[in-house]
Parts: C-alpha cells; sequence; structure tokens
C-alpha cells in the first residue's frame, strides 16, 4: 500500500490484507538500516486478527521516497502526518531500536491517537560509540559487520522465522545493505545512528504519554542493553502508566531472534 505523506509516496507493508480506517491499526516503525520486512512475522499475524497493519519504510528508505529524517522528532512528525494521511484516528505504535525513539516521540505529540505503545530493543539514552560513529560515514561495510556482530545472540532463526535454518545474521548483513543502496544521496546509517544519539526527550515524553507501553528486551542484546532501559522503565511506572516488560534471551533483534516469543508479548498486550 502506497499513501501520499507530506506530499512524497510512503510505502505500507500491510500483511496482505486491504486497509479498512474502521479496524484497530498498528504502525511499525523499524530502526536504523532495516525497511517493513524486519517485522514479516507479527505484521502478518496482526493483519490476519482483525487488525489493520502498516509497516513502513521511513522517508528516504528503501520504497519510499521524500527525505530521510536526521532526527527522531523529524522522524516522529512523519508518524503523526501518516496517521492522518491514512484518515487513522487511533493507532498502537510499535517500534525496534532506533524506531523505539520515533514511536516514543510521536506517542508523547499524538496523547489519545496512541492506544499502546510498544518499544523493542529501545534505551535512553541511546549512545552511540563515537568509534561506530566513525565507521557508518567512513567504513559502512566495516561498521554493519560491528553492528551484526553485537545484535546477534544466534546465527540461525527458529522456524517460524522466514524458515527453517535460516541464516539471521547473512541475511540481516544483506538487508543492511541494500538499505543503505537504496539512498544515494544521504549516508542512511550515519543519519540513523546521529539521530539515536542526539535524541535526549525520552525521559520527557514517556511522562506526557496517556497510554499503556510495553519493553521487549533482549537479555543478550548489547547495542542496546537491558540496563539501558531501567532509566526509561522506571520514569514511566513513576508517572502512573502501566508498563510492562517482557525480557527474551536474545539478542537485539527479538523480531527474527524470538519471533514467536516477540508476536506472543505484542498479541498478548495488545489484546488488553
Amino acid at each position: 500500500m502506497e499513501l501520499l505523506v507530506n506530499g512524497h509516496t510512503t510505502y505500507c507493508y500491510t500483511g496482505g490484507k486491504a486497509f479498512d480506517a474502521a479496524l484497530p491499526t498498528a504502525v511499525f516503525i523499524h530502526g536504523v538500516l532495516n525497511d517493513h520486512s524486519v517485522w514479516a512475522l507479527q505484521s502478518r499475524y496482526l493483519a490476519n486478527h482483525g487488525w489493520n497493519v502498516l509497516a513502513i519504510d521511513l522517508p528516504g528508505h528503501c520504497r519510499s521516497a521524500g527525505e530521510a529524517p536526521s532526527t527522531v522528532e523529524e522522524a516522529s512528525g512523519f508518524v503523526v502526518a501518516l496517521l492522518d494521511a491514512a484518515g487513522v484516528k487511533r493507532a498502537a505504535l510499535i517500534g525496534h531500536s532506533w524506531g523505539s525513539l520515533i514511536a516514543l516521540e510521536a506517542a508523547a505529540q499524538l496523547k489519545d491517537r496512541v492506544s499502546h505503545l510498544v518499544l523493542v530493543g529501545t534505551a535512553f539514552p541511546m549512545k552511540v560509540s563515537e568509534a561506530l560513529l566513525e565507521s557508518s560515514l567512513h567504513e559502512s561495510m566495516k561498521a554493519i559487520t560491528m553492528i551484526n556482530v553485537f545484535s546477534r545472540s544466534t546465527l540461525a532463526a527458529p522456524p517460524s522465522a522466514l524458515g527453517p535454518g535460516t541464516w539471521v545474521y547473512g541475511s540481516a548483513m544483506a538487508l543492511n545493505r541494500r538499505v543503505l543502496a537504496s539512498n544515494r544521496t544521504v549516508n542512511l546509517f550515519h543519519r540513523g545512528f546521529k539521530a539515536c544519539d542526539s535524541y535526549a526527550n525520552g525521559e520527557a515524553a514517556i511522562a506526557q504519554i496517556t497510554c499503556p507501553v510495553l519493553f521487549i528486551l533482549g537479555a543478550q542484546d548489547q547495542m542496546t542493553t537491558p540496563k539501558a532501559a531501567q532509566a526509561l522503565i522506571a520514569k514511566a511506572r513513576s508517572s502512573g502508566k502501566t508498563v510492562q516488560v517482557a525480557m527474551l534471551d536474545v539478542g537485539h533483534h527479538q523480531m527474527t531472534e524470538a519471533p514467536e516469543a516477540t508476536l506472543a508479548a505484542l498479541r498478548d498486550f495488545l489484546g488488553r
């Protein structure tokens, strides 16, 4: 499905189902050097169980046109415009890594227009090492290898993710290379990492949201360690929010390393 958002074509994967604005809607937001495909199992399941799904390619990424966002705030403004363009009055926002910060900031802006907030592989502050920032700018292939080593706790996916024996490390490397090559004007790798590193509004944003929030974290995550999410969790609880935490025994790519467990946490949370 394609929508015109801020004057540019935006690609939204709908799980193979026709979009119906009368149904509850879930918006899936990917992280740095990813696209809509990282949500394959979770988006398809929801689309076949009574939900609209909008699993997006962010602007300037893969099948979406427009300028790639350089800050979390710019990207969250795009999410607000996306809901308006789709005619969606209320939606659940689900984001991974950089996408989790985008979902958080958008939920703070949208207030009661967000029914549920799901933060997967999140941290705040989401600082990126200077070495990785430099490598993402000047030695992209080296940096892609680095993030996949840090991100993964397994090499082969369980049967429900993509297919039995899928080489998740290799497939992730290929996806990263493809996303990077999809924009010949902007280095999406460095721009996305810089946006994560610069975002400073996390605790203020989570105090402003009005919906329940689910944190899905990876116990073996070396990119956004569970420890780095604790201040955000504490702020959400102290602000009176309904908070759930699902700790999975995987790394940074919960959606493909533990697809069934990620889906189960998501399904149960959205069903409340």
